[in-house]
């Protein structure tokens, strides 16, 4: 038994010409078969369904390769454009800079460049927990990029305190994203060089990142890479590295989740688990679904309540719709899989739009 997603595939017939230009330009006959499709209160899959719709099952090692390739080949083409020869990256312990990081290693050596070229930066505040800026530590020093070092602690403390601002809330902690930004985005003057953004897929659909500070870069490889994702490719390299990067990466995947702008801060106790965010943003994006349907879905799929899904469903729409304007002025990026959200082609759609 097969399931057959038939508005799957009248969305696909209406976002992709192909099929209809086929029709016309050869004059293919069509056989129109008409099914009797009965409603039910008790429908269920007839074969499990796929929980990680960004994920590949088939040829792990092969699709994970040519993931790091595409991004690595998108950001060699964006050096050689501006020709620099240096690359900023801050490095904070966590998935998306761990990619980033080794995007740009492997962009280096495709280019020849002196992976010392690469100047890797850890940025460690009052929150940043000490697993977290160790991983860092060591996966520079294992990659052999040039590592920096700078609190900004004090720098944070100043900025609030001109502003007249103590209280340790969203300007708090927003305040710490924008300084990291800035002390790259100078530094990058500096030594003339490239600001590689980190923020994935999954963060930017929910407008999980603070404007002007990780939203912003001068090019960014994983903007078409949903999270689930990133932590696909992470596992996978991690499982072809020598011991002591293994056991870094293994420890990076395994951490909780945490942009650690505040004590103990976990992402997915305030989104949601990334697994269900993506998968609705798959059938957002790829299939054309809407709010009945993907709550319908995330229910059957994943177990969840009546209650509980339409709580990640309101959510994830809620943030979806009035974080547009962050993606408005989002930097270029590598386009990775078929999704992207980009304002300049793949995504297009007013800030103020009502939802």
């Amino acid at each position: 038994d097969i399931d057959i997603d038939a508005h799957h595939i009248s969305y696909l017939r209406r976002k992709d010409t192909a099929f209809q230009d086929s029709v016309m330009d050869h004059k293919i006959d069509i056989t129109t078969v008409s099914i009797e499709m009965k409603e039910t209160d008790d429908f269920d899959f007839s074969i499990e369904q796929n929980k990680f719709p960004y994920v590949y099952k088939e040829d792990l090692d092969i699709n994970t390769e040519r993931i790091i390739n595409l991004q690595a080949y998108g950001l060699a083409k964006r050096v050689k454009a501006t020709g620099l020869d240096k690359l900023l990256v801050g490095v904070s312990g966590g998935l998306d800079s761990t990619l980033a990081l080794l995007v740009s290693c492997r962009t280096f050596d495709i280019l020849g460049i002196d992976r010392r070229n690469i100047l890797a930066f850890t940025m460690p505040s009052r929150p940043t927990t000490i697993r977290t800026k160790n991983n860092a530590i060591k996966l520079m020093n294992l990659l052999g990029v040039t590592k920096r070092e700078i609190s900004i602690e004090e720098l944070v403390s100043k900025q609030l305190e001109a502003i007249g601002h103590m209280e340790l809330d969203v300007t708090y902690e927003n305040s710490q994203a924008r300084m990291r930004t800035m002390i790259l985005m100078n530094m990058a003057n500096k030594v003339g060089g490239l600001v590689v953004g980190t923020g994935d897929l999954s963060e930017i659909a929910l407008g999980y990142a603070t404007y002007n500070g990780d939203q912003m870069s001068m090019y960014n490889i994983n903007s078409s890479m949903p999270k689930t994702l990133i932590q696909h490719v992470v596992r996978c390299l991690a499982k072809k590295s020598n011991d002591d990067l293994k056991a870094v990466l293994t420890d990076i995947v395994e951490t909780p989740i945490s942009p650690e702008l505040r004590e103990n801060q976990k992402t997915e106790d305030i989104l949601g688990q990334y697994q269900v965010n993506d998968y609705i943003l798959y059938r957002f994006l790829e299939c054309g679904d809407d709010y009945l349907r993907i709550k319908f879905l995330i229910e059957k799929i994943f177990g969840l309540s009546q209650v509980r899904s339409k709580e990640y469903v309101d959510n994830f729409f809620k943030r979806f719709y009035s974080q547009q304007f962050k993606r408005t002025a989002s930097p270029d990026g590598v386009k990775v899989i078929s999704s992207s959200l980009s304002p300049r082609g793949d995504f297009k759609m007013p800030s103020d739009v009502e939802r």
